[in-house]
This record gives C-alpha cells, sequence and structure tokens, in this order.
C-alpha cells in the first residue's frame, strides 16, 4: 500500500509540474475520478468487454460502434496509438487486441492503475499507461504516432492546447478518430432557456440519466460546432458523422429500437444533422493545416 500510494503521488507530482498547478475544472475532475475510481476498484479483476471488436455483428445507428467501424477502416495492427483521457483503458486494452502497440494516458493515477491491472490480465501488459493532462503530453516525441483516439475527452479539456498537443505528436498523414458530446450552439441557447432548464430538463434528467448528473464539473459541456472546427482544421482531410437527434435527449440510449429510428431520421435531415445531432463521430489524416489557435 505504501509503495501503490508513492506511485500515486509521485504521478501526481508530474501532473503538477506540466500544468505549474491544476485548473479548477481538472482538480475537480481528479477528485470526482479519485472517488470514482476507489467506488470502482472492483473492476481491475472484470475483462474488457469486446463483442464491439466483433465485425460480423455491428450496430450502424450506434455512434459508438460506429467509431469502432473507423478504427477498423484505419487498420490499427502494428500501428503507434494513443488514446488520451483512458479511464480505466477499455479502448485502449481493445486497440492492443486488434495488434495495435498503445500508449495511453489519463489524468487520475487511480485510474490508470485500475487500467494497468486489467491490461495485464487481459494479457496486455506491455501497454504505456502514464498520467499527464492532455493539456502538456510531456514524454512523447514529436511525430511519433500513426493514429490518435478521442472518445469523450475533448469536452474535459482545454480543447486548442490538446489539439496542438495532437497535432504535435502525430506522425503528418496520421489518423485522429474520434466520438464526442456535441451540441450546436443554437440548441444550446434553447436548452439553457428559462423555461427549458428550469421546468423541463430537470424531468427529462430523471428520465435520461436515471437522476445522475451528466456533467462532473460545472465547466464541463458538450463541444459545440466552433470547437468542432477547432479539431478539424488541422486534418487535411476528414470525414464527420453526427448522431443522436432526440437519443439522449427525449430518450436513454439503451432504446436500441427508439436508436435506430433516431438514426434514420437524422440521416433523412442530414443537411441539419449538424444543428440537431448530439454525438459526432469523425476521422482524417493530420496534415499542413493552419496554427491551432
Amino acid at each position: 500500500m505504501a509503495a501503490r500510494a508513492k506511485v500515486w503521488g509521485e504521478a501526481m507530482e508530474n501532473v503538477r509540474s506540466e500544468l505549474l498547478e491544476l485548473t479548477p475544472r481538472q482538480r475537480s475532475e481528479y477528485e470526482f475520478h479519485r472517488a470514482h475510481a476507489e467506488q470502482r476498484r472492483g473492476l481491475a479483476e472484470d475483462p474488457v468487454v469486446v463483442d464491439i471488436l466483433d465485425p460480423h455483428h455491428r450496430r450502424p445507428w450506434n455512434a459508438y460502434w460506429s467509431l469502432y467501424d473507423r478504427i477498423f477502416e484505419a487498420g490499427p495492427s502494428g500501428k503507434r496509438v494513443l488514446v488520451p483521457g483512458s479511464g480505466f483503458g477499455d479502448d485502449a486494452i481493445r486497440l492492443a487486441m486488434l495488434g495495435a502497440q498503445v500508449s495511453a494516458f489519463d489524468l487520475s493515477p487511480e485510474s490508470v492503475e485500475i487500467a494497468r491491472a486489467r491490461a495485464a490480465q487481459a494479457g496486455y501488459p506491455d501497454i504505456d499507461f502514464r498520467v499527464m493532462p492532455s493539456e502538456a503530453m510531456s514524454g512523447y516525441d514529436a511525430h511519433s504516432f500513426d493514429m490518435v483516439l478521442l472518445v469523450d475527452i475533448l469536452h474535459h479539456v482545454d480543447i486548442p492546447s490538446t489539439i496542438r498537443e495532437i497535432a504535435r505528436v502525430v506522425k503528418p498523414g496520421g489518423l485522429i478518430i474520434g466520438d464526442e458530446l456535441y451540441t450546436h450552439s443554437a440548441l444550446q441557447w434553447i436548452r439553457e432557456s428559462a423555461a427549458v432548464s428550469k421546468l423541463l430538463y430537470p424531468l427529462m434528467e430523471r428520465w435520461i440519466y436515471n437522476g445522475k448528473k451528466p456533467y462532473i464539473t460545472p465547466e464541463e459541456h458538450k463541444i459545440d460546432e466552433t470547437e468542432l472546427a477547432i479539431v478539424l482544421r488541422v486534418m487535411d482531410t476528414c470525414s464527420v458523422d453526427f448522431f443522436g437527434m432526440a437519443e439522449g435527449r427525449l430518450f436513454p440510449s439503451h432504446l436500441a429500437w427508439a436508436s435506430k429510428i433516431d438514426r434514420a431520421l437524422i440521416r433523412l435531415f442530414r443537411p441539419a444533422a449538424k444543428r440537431l445531432g448530439s454525438r459526432v463521430v469523425f476521422s482524417g489524416a493530420i496534415g499542413s493545416a493552419p496554427p491551432v489557435t
């Protein structure tokens, strides 16, 4: 236990040395994930769910499964892949199962410890898990990765700083593949109106999130079209798809039949998808992009 505490302490010193001090959001998220990891300590013994890796059974109506369709298309085997905000290691371990040479990091030492244990149990102890903020990816050389996978991380971080670091560490022509929470600013304005935020949203929150708070910190928010543009601007070529016109807003995502209908409708109204979607899946190649601001 003493050795484990020492590792955690050294890891957080590394985080602080990179940022000088944690921002209020990072401090809130660190405290949340420290408590969350303690509650999920038993997860270290649980195997990673791998049904999403079955190439013969797909769920094209689901954003996360569609993300993995893009991963399959990219062919990660033999490539060096980076997973920022790796949490308990699920995506990092799955990429290793697909033959990638994986590096991953998280702001939470406790989450990283669980991820390392799960990776070892799965037979992939060589996954390079580290503790650091995405805004300062110390230890990674420039142009050293073939691919970076972003899963629900951008709405937790400073996006321009994070994308600058990604553009630095990924090789020219390397891939960015991501799946992020999204809302257009016009819809967000409606959501924040008094009638919705005070009356409708609390009711929907109980239905959609089963009474749980959807955000960790007060500053946390879904990325909007301006923030998405910062991500896409570092790519020479990109492919973007929006999901969830009503899923996650009017009904929970576990209702597969409703999700299929929702997916069909957002495809039907594709020209308006950028305004209507609640998730965005994207991929593209790093190239001679303008500086990130």
